[in-house]
């Protein structure tokens, strides 16, 4: 027979009962433990992530939490989360310090830029106003250069046109000789007209033309040749010196030298002879008559 068969039924009952209530305490128990637990580790997360140094916890809840035994493992896990938190709170503050000094460089080189910017068009502005001033000024005084040339050429047009044609070679002479005249002096005829005067006077081109000599010529001394327009060409010997050289220009009454005593002469003066086309010589004086002068 069993043992249980001796046990009447109503104790069994209450075994039954007391065994139930004794698995429900012990339940009871474990979810009050890890309650408390879980109770204990929030209110420190709380507290961390607030900053404060001390949690004020219910009286309700520090009885439960004194009165139950908290797992070692679960109070481990709930300090991890805590630091993780606390890290993750730093670094986030970290994060947004970082932020904030990126922002501010961003904004120091934003505003350097613009002032280099601004600078730069100031500077592009004010070499624009000055190249324009320059180019002003160049055209003004490209304008009165011209305007200047232009005078020129229009006093000097007008000094040619009020300028005699034709001069007589010297001033301040006497006719020492004349065209065909013989003597001891020459080995033929003269051939052409001595204006005597004292050395150094000056001895000009009776007309405009070029010069196409100016040397030493034996008996003649320094003598100077000049071509005109018409082909005529007009000598000058005898001369001290020479006032021009070989291919200038020169207009009627031009100095092209002085009076001398060089070459055959027995005193200064300049022996002045006329050569149509460059060929023989011819009386001067006529010539000169018919360009309105009277030697």
């Amino acid at each position: 027979m069993s043992p249980h068969h001796d046990v009447p039924e109503a104790e069994r009952a209450l075994r039954r009962s007391s065994g139930s209530r004794r698995v429900a305490k012990h339940r009871l128990t474990r979810r009050n433990t890890v309650r408390g637990a879980q109770l204990v580790g929030l209110t420190a997360a709380l507290a961390a992530a607030a900053g404060a140094g001390a949690v004020g916890i219910s009286p309700a809840s520090t009885a439960t939490a004194t009165s139950t035994s908290v797992n070692p493992s679960l109070e481990s896990m709930t300090a991890a989360r805590i630091e993780r938190r606390e890290l993750g709170s730093r670094d986030m503050s970290r994060f947004d310090l970082s932020l904030e000094t990126a922002r501010q460089n961003a904004a120091q080189l934003a505003a350097a830029r613009n002032a280099k910017l601004a600078a730069t068009a100031t500077l592009t502005e004010r070499r624009a106003i000055a190249l324009q001033a320059a180019k002003a000024a160049s055209a003004a005084k490209a304008a009165a250069a011209a305007k200047a040339a232009a005078a020129a050429k229009a006093a000097a047009k007008a000094a040619a046109a009020a300028a005699p044609k034709v001069v007589l070679p010297t001033t301040g002479y006497h006719l020492t000789a004349r065209f065909g005249q013989g003597g001891g002096r020459w080995a033929h005829n003269h051939t052409g007209l001595d204006f005597a005067a004292p050395i150094g006077t000056p001895i000009r081109s009776v007309m405009a033309g070029e010069v196409i000599q100016a040397d030493f010529e034996g008996a003649y001394g320094r003598q100077v040749k000049v071509r005109h327009a018409d082909g005529t060409v007009t000598s000058y010997s005898h001369m001290s010196a020479f006032t021009v050289s070989v291919g200038d220009t020169v207009n009627a009454g031009t100095q092209v030298g002085a009076i001398g005593v060089t070459g055959n002469t027995t005193g200064p003066h300049v022996h002045f002879e006329v050569l149509p086309g460059g060929g023989d010589p011819i009386d001067p004086e006529p010539w000169l008559r018919e360009h309105g002068l009277n030697p």
